[in-house]
This record gives C-alpha cells, structure tokens and sequence, in this order.
C-alpha cells in the first residue's frame, strides 16, 4: 500500500469512502509522521486523541453510509485560531497556557465536515513575520535544504511557516494559514506547496486572534490546487458572529475546477517587475507566462500604477491595527501577568507586556501606536488610507483588460534562517508581491512552479476578481497541471 501520508486530502477521503483503507490508518500514519517530525517544530501542541476520535467518528459514518465531506481527514491547525479546550497562544508568550473554552468558526466548520486535528501549527507572534522567527516557542525549520551540500536551516516562510512546513514534510495533508500580508501565500512558495487567501470576509474572522482586523483572512494550505479548494468549501461560509463575514452561498468550487484557459485575459502588470529581484524570480514567471498560453489564456500587459506605494501603505494600516488589537492582552483576564512587587495597576500591565511581546510585536505596536497620535493621524494612517482606496481602484480598472493576475509570489526563493532577521526593512519587503490583494481584499494564489538553481521551490501567485475565487483556482490548476511540480524535500529530520 501507497504510505497514507503521501496521500492528499482528496486521495483520504476518496480511500476513505472506498474502504481502501480506514481512517483510523490515516490517522496513526500521520500522528507518527508528526512525532517524527519533531525536529522541524512545526507543531506547538500535538493532539493525537483528537484525530483518532475524529477517525473512529469517521469509520463508524462510513459503516452506517453517512459520512460527510471531510470525514477520516486529519488536519493540523494554525496557532491563531481558538480551539477548545487546547492551547493557543498566537505563538506568544503573552497568551502561554491559554485554553479557550471556544472553537473558532473557521476550524469548527472544518470538524463538523468531519475533519480530525494532528495539532496546532507553529507561527510567527501574532502573525507579524515573513521567517516563523518570531514565535515565542522557537523558529520552524524548513524540511527543504539547499542542493549546494551546505546544511544550513532555511526558512519555511511566515507567518504560517508550522503550516506550510508540516504539508510539505507530510505531517499532515492539509492545514488552516491565515494571510493579512501574504502569510499563507509566501510560506507556500517557499516550501513548494498550493495555498490560497480568498476574498475578505469569505471565511469567519470569529475565533481567530486578530493582527489587522481590515486585511486578517484565513485560507486554507495543501499539496495541491484541489485539496485547497474541499478545504475552502468546508472552511467558508458566513457567519453572524463576524461583522465582516459575506452573507453569501458557499460555491461548489472543486466540483467546478477546469483547467481550460480559453477565452480567459491574463494581466502581467509592468510595476511587478522590480529591480534588483534575482534573474531566477523573472525565469519563473516567463514560464508561467508561456504555461498560461499553453492553457489558451490570452496574455495582456497591465499597468497598477500605485503598486509602489503597496508596501509602506501596508506597514503603516497594519501596525496601527495591531496596536489597537493587543491593547487588549493587559494581564487582567487571561494569559500571562506579571505582578511586580512594588508598584500598582500601570505597573502589573508595564511589566506583563514587556515579558510576554517579543521584540517584532514590540516595534509594530509602537510603529501603529504612533502613526495613530494625534499629531501624526492625519499625516500617516489617514493618508495611507486613501493610498490603500487607490490601489483598490487600479484593481477595479485592470478587470476591465484582464480576468486575472499572474505574478511571482515572493521576491526570492527560501532564505537562511538568521539571515534577515535583524534587518526589519530586508524582512517586509518579502511581502512585496503579496501585500497589494491584501490590501484590496481580493482572493490571491500561491502554486508551486519550478526550482531555483539550488533546488529550492518557486511560486507563482494569481489574483483575481473579489469573489472570484473559481477563476483564481481554475487558473491554478491550469498552472499546476503544465508545471507539472513534483519535487519534494528528502526527509533528514
């Protein structure tokens, strides 16, 4: 028999279904495979029990012909959604020992369609980074190395760097990320995986801790453009408890993928050919240009003139956010406190936040709690504001040359880990493809295209029309069928 943990989430529960094999198989496969894969430290929290339960759940609904569309799938789920009764903490200190009595929608839609859980997924602090440096339990390893015989550990990407590294690594076969700049898209071009953030407001915000509540989108990661899409169906949906969720019907988006571009425009936009990106970043997306054609997509040059202004408009809205965000962790009702000695209530929240915010969440709260002041409102987030309603607006006028984007999606392969992370301004302008469909709301895709000369993976990104999500997986599995990406790490952890 094929090892269960090569199988993707539509292979399980197509097996599962057949009784090819039980879910219980599927799940004692990947639970060992994520004991296994300790060394990557993808996971924060294993819950082997859970996919186990879920599994006899599922093989019982098989045997009685009811099973239900995720039925004897285990996933592993991002730090930053609330799971009952088991820790999550956003990958920081400040939230150590949280147990939430709650389940986030996003993954309580994903258990009621019958999913199991392997776990809980490493991430950078409250979602603040592009390298899984930042998580208070330590950085994820990438399970990718270098082709050069060098050994030196490489970045999964962030901030759902867990996530990404565990479906690569064949520690699960899907899993949640969420995306407020590009966390679900760069991650998975790093480690040569699919992952898609669709249209704002697609799936709940309810139960997931909030970074920038404007542009905080949850999607799902898998190995491929399918996978994405059952996990997308099961995730979305929409829901009373989040203002911003889209009251809308939840598309059959895997029954209706087609891989047949004809009649389709594809824009490349000339302001995402940046200078001093490595020859390897245009190589790839030439490729995918000619893939595209291959498809019988017509290929059509845009222009998204504030495209430049994407990335310091995205670092001034989203810090502010963020400051607004986490003056709620204070010490008093949950997570972490520090009480010192002497001192009063101002000093147990001093202190609390010092110990339990690292370094990168520190300098984002201060970056957002000064461009909100008084004295700087109107010149920074004001501004950055309209800025952000202008590159909305170059969007809206490029559909009417083009049904979708295609673009590099991060502006290098998978770097060393320590390599930027004492450069902040180095580190955010790996968001620099990303963050503009953040910033519109619009859905966006990540799918592997190729290898660098050092046998690291590329991705290309596709951006479509908001609520278009069909087009921009359409178009994926277009490209994922011609690139033909097979490659995979070789386990050495």
């Amino acid at each position: 028999m094929t090892d269960l943990t090569d199988l993707g989430v539509a292979a399980i529960r197509d097996g599962v279904r057949d009784g090819a094999f039980s879910a219980r198989e599927v799940a004692e496969a990947f639970n060992a495979a994520v004991v296994r894969g300790r060394g990557l430290n993808a996971y924060t929290v294993e819950t082997p029990e859970r996919a186990l339960a879920a599994a006899a759940a599922a093989d019982e609904a098989r045997a009685s012909g009811a099973l239900k569309p995720l039925s004897g799938v285990p996933l592993g789920i991002k730090d930053l959604f609330a799971t009952q009764g088991v820790a999550t903490t956003a990958g920081s200190r400040i939230l150590g020992g949280f147990a939430p009595p709650y389940e986030s929608t996003v993954s309580g839609n994903l258990l009621r369609a019958g999913a199991g859980m392997l776990g809980k997924l490493n991430m950078d602090e409250f979602a603040m980074g592009s390298s899984n440096e930042t998580s208070a339990w330590g950085p994820v390893l990438s399970p990718w190395r270098r082709n050069d015989g060098g050994n030196a550990p490489l970045t999964p990407g962030g901030s759902s760097g867990g996530s990404a590294a565990a479906v690569a690594a064949r520690l699960a076969p899907g899993v949640t990320g969420t995306d407020t700049g590009g966390s679900i898209r760069q991650p998975a071009a790093f480690v040569g995986i699919a992952g898609i953030k669709p249209t704002y407001g697609r799936c709940s915000r309810w139960g997931m801790v909030a970074f920038a509540s404007s542009l905080d989108q949850a999607g799902p990661m898998a190995r491929t453009v399918r996978d994405c899409a059952i996990l997308l169906e099961a995730m979305a949906g929409f829901d009373p408890k989040d203002s911003t969720s889209l009251d809308l019907p939840v598309p059959a988006w895997a029954a209706a993928l087609s891989s047949d571009m004809r009649g389709k425009r594809i824009g490349i936009p000339r302001e995402y050919r940046i200078e001093g990106v490595p020859a390897e970043i245009d190589e790839v997306w030439e490729t995918g240009i000619q893939l595209m054609r291959d498809a019988g997509a017509e290929i059509v040059e845009v222009s998204l003139p504030h495209t430049r202004y994407a990335l310091p408009t995205y670092y001034i809205i989203a810090p502010a956010e963020a400051s607004s965000n986490l003056a709620r962790y204070d010490g008093v009702r949950y997570g972490l406190r520090v009480q010192p000695e002497q001192g009063g209530l101002t000093d147990m929240y001093e202190a609390t936040r010092a110990a339990g915010f690292g370094a990168e969440v520190k300098r984002r709260i201060m970056i957002g709690t000064y461009v909100l002041s008084a004295g700087f409102y109107d010149a920074y987030f004001n501004r950055a504001q309209k800025v952000r309603a202008l590159i909305a607006r170059d969007f809206e006028r490029v559909w009417e040359r083009c049904d979708l984007i295609l673009t590099p999606t991060a502006p290098s392969a998978a770097f060393a880990l320590g390599e930027k992370s004492n450069d902040p301004i180095a580190m955010y302008l790996n968001d620099v493809f990303a963050v503009p469909a953040s910033l519109a709301g619009l859905p966006a895709m990540s799918v592997p295209a190729g290898l660098n000369a050092e046998g690291l993976p590329l991705g290309l990104q596709l951006v479509g029309k908001a609520l278009d999500e069909q087009s921009v997986l359409d178009a994926g599995l277009a490209l994922e069928e011609r690139a033909g990406f097979t490659a995979r790490p070789e386990a050495w952890w």
